[in-house]
């Protein structure tokens, strides 16, 4: 079930409100309907994956537990195995579903030998909840967290509904005492609110527009109709894309987890205002970039290490482990390796650069924002295409060898200008310096009515969005979710 579409906001969101907050006495009850919700939420397209993701639940609960007897009887040789196979089962548990049939695939072109390779479909947000399920054994195993001895309650945060499908990837520990005694107000539930509304304009108003015009640029690079104006047009067009639907729907998701008394962290952070790679890795997809810095960067040694070849080798298998977990795909392979490359370049030879960077005036920055950009496009065209040879193809049309004479490009930025616009606006942080101008002017005497009107206007404003939103869902069928494939 999408967040966007008329069955969630206009049945299953209201419903589960009402019921959740109908049993506002019990905290078992309140958690027992989310977790209902959350279970028949996942079913709703892959009722036999439920199954699956039950399964990942009680191995880890299990384990969990092995664990915490280990580390309570001071056993550590105990709680050890008990984590390694919790990360063997989860991992394996990934590779099935997820990279079997690549590998067997690429086998067997390589050896001279014939596997059966079956067809296996992959679970909606399996390396989400995967890498959850890890980090609750993990942090128990550290000591970070307690076990959590209610099988519901862990089912809970695995399978939470507003985060379930594409994140933001939420640590165990950051949770655990809201599972147990969080307190729903108004003062969450009302920005909440705001914030999933604000979220569901990204994906439906902007998302939406700039994927009808990233497809159509990849599908001309297919059938050899790609000119060099629409290449660029389709890279930027997926870039504005991939932010807008990703990011919505991480609003979405803190908006609905403030709505239930849950505090998800932030996961983007205005990466397109970056001014070198670092930066940008640091505002993008932040939920992973610190799952993988906490529970793979750091445990390697991270940077703190004696050498510089230990220290590429870290960022190689980080980077390379990125780029696989979006997929099974050689096109997310190099995609990490290209970011790998980058980023090597940037800590090895221009960190000092870099860091005193970040002070300068924005003209100064400039010219790094424009190399920033710059790479981080072609690695959207790395990540956007399906084959290694259309990525070719595709690099080959933006340097100009493609069609000559196509029109194509002016008529959607014609047809679009406004998506455009409010893409381009809204990807730089807009909204906290209205935010920040309109508290100042409350504390201003003749500029203080201006800001109440503004919060009168702004109700007006989040139900128009909405309605709008409804129109764009009811009229289209166009709608997809990018990171629903990972």
């Amino acid at each position: 079930m999408l967040f966007s579409s008329t069955e969630f906001l206009y049945a299953f969101l209201p419903l589960t409100l009402i019921l959740y907050y109908l049993f506002s006495f019990s905290r078992h009850l309140k958690n027992g309907i989310l977790l209902a919700a959350s279970l028949f939420f996942y079913a709703w397209g892959e009722p036999r994956f439920v199954l699956v993701m039950l399964a990942s639940i009680v191995c880890n609960y299990i384990i969990g537990l092995v664990i915490g007897i280990g580390k309570r009887k001071q056993r550590p040789t105990l709680a050890a195995a008990a984590l390694t196979a919790g990360l063997i089962c989860n991992l394996g548990l990934l590779f099935v579903f997820k990279y079997l049939t690549f590998a067997l695939t690429n086998l067997s072109a390589l050896l001279p030998l014939s596997f059966s390779i079956p067809e296996i479909a992959l679970p909606i947000g399996i390396s989400f909840f995967t890498f959850q399920s890890m980090s609750y054994i993990i942090d128990v195993w550290r000591g970070r967290a307690e076990v959590q001895h209610n099988p519901l309650d862990l089912a809970l945060y695995v399978a939470l509904f507003p985060q379930l499908i594409a994140g933001p990837i939420v640590r165990y520990e950051t949770v655990a005492e809201q599972i147990r005694s969080r307190r729903e107000s108004w003062a969450m539930f009302h920005p909440g609110l705001c914030r999933f509304l604000c979220g569901l304009f990204k994906k439906v108003l902007i998302a939406n527009q700039m994927g009808l015009v990233a497809d159509k640029a990849f599908s001309m690079n297919t059938d050899g109709t790609l000119s060099c104006a629409m290449a660029w047009l389709g890279a930027l067009s997926y870039a504005m894309q991939i932010y807008y639907d990703f990011s919505g729907y991480s609003d979405m998701a803190i908006g609905l987890g403030k709505c239930f008394g849950f505090s998800f962290e932030e996961n983007f952070n205005y990466p397109y205002i970056s001014c070198s790679v670092t930066e940008f890795w640091r505002r993008w997809h932040i939920s992973l970039s610190t799952w993988f810095r906490d529970y793979v960067y750091f445990p390697l040694g991270g940077s703190r290490v004696k050498t510089r070849i230990h220290l590429v080798c870290n960022l190689a298998v980080v980077w390379i482990l990125t780029g696989i977990w979006h997929g099974a795909s050689w096109n997310f392979f190099f995609w990490g390796v290209w970011f790998f490359l980058l980023l090597t370049a940037e800590k090895l030879f221009f960190s000092d650069r870099l860091r005193t960077h970040a002070d300068l005036p924005f003209y100064k920055k400039l010219p790094g924002w424009l190399y920033a950009m710059t790479a981080v496009l072609f690695g959207w065209v790395l990540f956007r295409a399906e084959t290694l040879p259309q990525v070719l193809t595709y690099f080959r049309a933006m340097f100009g060898g493609g069609v000559r004479g196509d029109t194509t490009a002016l008529l959607f930025l014609t047809q679009k200008a406004v998506y455009y616009a409010a893409a381009i606006v809204f990807s730089a942080p807009l909204v906290p310096t209205v935010r920040r101008m309109l508290e100042n002017w409350r504390n201003h005497p003749r500029r203080a009515l201006l800001a109440v009107i503004c919060d009168l206007l702004y109700p007006v404003l989040m139900v128009s969005l909405f309605l709008i939103c409804t129109a764009f869902l009811l009229k289209s069928t166009y709608n997809p979710f990018i990171y629903f494939n990972f």
